[in-house]
């Protein structure tokens, strides 16, 4: 990319960033929203992790997607915490329910999704500042925007929480596909190796129940549930705008999975065909 098109980029990007933050300081300061202090928390917590890791290992790369497998694991032992912790009170058909989606909040489900908004945050600083990210339109910023635009309207109105902690499982596979970024820097490439070949298992496992199986019902709860959406409100055009964002960005996940697993292998058949010349 060349030196224009990627400050064009940075520009845009930057510029949504700081308008968001302003809008969250707004919030806290003269909206008296001082629960939206863990979204400064989590950006606080994960820009510290980053400076710790940075310490041990100066790739900028490796730095991020270390912070971003924290964010992982922490996030989604969260979202099983609280989710489990429903299901034993209020069970499945209770906790399901629209006003209990829409309307209420499970106990923790409002903090654990600030902090989350924090690493958004954080991430889409990160990326910016060492340029982690490529194309004209990349799609890891957009994700990012996206997150930041769906997560923080929903904390400022205090609705549809539970639904997007329910988004929130896909962390579960993202735990995989930062491992495998992970792994592949510290030079383990071995595609018939045991530790890549499950780690490969759990990752298609992964993407399949936990981040493209929810996304699709949360879609068809939405669209089952329309019209007990309050008419004329944000709630059903907000939450049908960002779970459509993200089937499309899964598609686009699935695809590029397809291609590294391919690549993979390939890679393997021709290195095993050199060795045998």
């Amino acid at each position: 990319m060349d030196g224009g098109k990627r400050s064009r980029v940075e520009t845009f990007f930057l510029g949504s960033l700081l308008l968001w933050l302003a809008s969250v300081c707004f919030q806290i300061m003269f909206k008296k929203q001082t629960q939206l202090l863990w979204v400064i928390a989590g950006s606080f917590f994960y820009q510290t992790s980053n400076s710790l890791i940075r310490f041990a290992h100066k790739d900028p790369l490796f730095v991020n997607t270390s912070v971003s497998l924290l964010h992982s694991s922490l996030t989604s032992a969260s979202v099983i915490f609280i989710l489990f912790r429903e299901l034993l009170s209020n069970g499945p058909s209770g906790m399901f329910d629209h006003s209990q989606l829409v309307e209420n909040t499970w106990p923790w489900a409002f903090e654990a999704l600030s902090f989350s908004c924090g690493y958004f945050a954080y991430d889409q600083w990160d990326m910016l500042h060492y340029r982690l990210y490529n194309g004209w339109i990349p799609s890891i910023l957009v994700h990012h925007l996206v997150l930041l635009m769906c997560f923080t309207l929903a904390l400022y109105r205090n609705v549809t929480i539970n639904y997007l902690i329910l988004t929130l499982i896909c962390e579960l596979h993202s735990i995989f596909l930062h491992l495998r970024k992970v792994r592949r820097m510290a030079g383990i490439r071995d595609a018939k190796s045991i530790l890549v070949k499950f780690e490969w298992f759990l990752n298609w496992v992964t993407f399949f129940v936990a981040r493209s199986a929810p996304h699709v019902l949360i879609t068809a709860k939405l669209i089952k549930d329309a019209h007990k959406f309050e008419k004329g409100g944000i709630e059903l055009p907000l939450a049908l705008f960002g779970i459509a964002g993200m089937n499309l960005l899964n598609v686009g996940l699935g695809i590029d999975l397809l291609k590294a697993f391919k690549r993979e292998r390939k890679s393997q058949k021709t290195n095993l065909h050199h060795h045998r010349e």
